[in-house]
């Protein structure tokens, strides 16, 4: 469990040199918000409609090479990152990188679930925290190693990938082991779920239910990630290197939450914490984009913490709901979670490149309301 939330973290830090180079890429390169919002894009997209494919397939058939396979790909896209000249070359390369992530989750969620024994929120939150740790690492990347080394500095990190690949041949080498030695079938009889048990109507609404949990999440925590930024240096006058440590408390705080989400839904429900994450943070994400600097620390610090605590619920509560689908299931909602920040990205960069950036500010401040649906999630055991 821990040597795979180490490999998600390096596996994240990688897919986190994407948004730390925006402002690189604004001010050298001179692209638009769009085309910045088109790259996140074409990252996240990847990622998003390959993994729910990767775990399907990986449901009927196990692939435990496909690990460090897939931090090969990773390898790849940083090459390209770090030595390409052209917007279309950076658009190739970040595929690579969302290919990368695509076979990674779902089989690394899969050999996190089947180290879990009967806490499956903890082990989910090891291996989902050191994914938001390494997503956390985005504007410290971008404060400390691209703004002085520059675009060429991305090339640093082949070094995380290089031994990411050799864990990963590791790992992938005890999954096989616990592969061969248990029976599959028996296996399938031990994925017992904590909710009742539902109709196919009622598990398809719970799952379009999670689904704009998920889209609500991960549009907001893009907006943050990617672009606030550029609201804190414009309305704010914070030098870049500033505003990235802000962005990174948040995300910092977010991998917290995430961590304490799963133990939390062991021990009170998944529904519950599910609700604490989406509902309580509505007020404070609706006033975020009219306080002052000393108050924004507090708010993002707060908003980062509950946004993300349901991050690894969300997982096993779809898992839950389809238990004979695991692989396909982490496949969907973290798959789901990389398409909605892609849209968001685009949808985001066109915004401020049309209504400015303090105007989307407040228009994605709203987002959050949507988050009252997860009131009508069937209730699990402990709910």
């Amino acid at each position: 469990m821990v040597a795979m939330g180490i490999c998600h973290l390096f596996n994240d830090t990688l897919q986190s040199i994407v948004p730390a180079m925006f402002p690189i890429l604004k001010d050298e390169v001179g692209l638009t918000f769009t085309q910045l919002g088109f790259i996140s894009f074409a990252l996240n997209m990847v990622a998003s409609l390959l993994q729910p494919v990767v775990g399907f397939i990986s449901d009927k058939k196990p692939m435990p090479y496909a690990l460090p396979l897939g931090m090969v790909s990773s390898f790849i896209g940083v090459v390209g990152l770090a030595f390409a000249t052209d917007y279309w070359i950076i658009i190739i390369a970040v595929l690579f990188l969302g290919l990368g992530s695509a076979v990674f989750h779902p089989e690394g969620s899969r050999v996190s679930y089947m180290a879990a024994g009967n806490k499956r929120g903890l082990s989910q939150s090891i291996y989902q925290v050191g994914g938001n740790s390494g997503q956390a690492l985005a504007p410290l990347i971008s404060a400390f190693i691209l703004i002085p080394l520059g675009q060429r500095g991305a090339a640093l990190f082949l070094i995380v990938a290089a031994i990411g690949i050799f864990m990963l041949s590791k790992i992938s080498s005890w999954y096989k082991a616990q592969l061969n030695e248990v029976n599959l079938a028996a296996k399938k009889k031990a994925f017992i779920s904590s909710l009742p048990a539902l109709t196919k109507k009622q598990v398809g609404i719970a799952l379009g239910l999670l689904m704009v949990i998920i889209f609500v999440r991960s549009f907001y925590v893009t907006n943050i990630t990617s672009f606030y930024i550029f609201h804190l240096t414009e309305n704010y006058n914070f030098v870049t290197q500033k505003g990235q440590l802000i962005v990174f408390l948040f995300l910092a705080v977010g991998a917290v939450g995430t961590f304490f989400g799963g133990p939390m839904a062991d021990k009170m429900g998944r529904k519950k914490v599910i609700v604490i994450s989406t509902v309580v943070p509505i007020p404070l994400c609706l006033i975020l984009p009219y306080v002052p600097v000393w108050a924004i620390l507090l708010l993002l610090a707060a908003i980062g913490f509950l946004i993300m605590l349901s991050f690894s619920v969300t997982v096993v509560y779809a898992q839950e709901l389809v238990p004979n689908k695991i692989g396909t299931m982490a496949g969907l909602t973290v798959g789901l979670a990389f398409g909605m920040g892609a849209l968001g990205s685009v949808l985001i960069g066109i915004l401020m490149d049309y209504i400015g950036i303090y105007s989307t500010m407040v228009v994605v401040s709203l987002l959050p309301l949507l988050g009252i649906v997860a009131f009508a999630l069937p209730r699990d055991g402990r709910s």
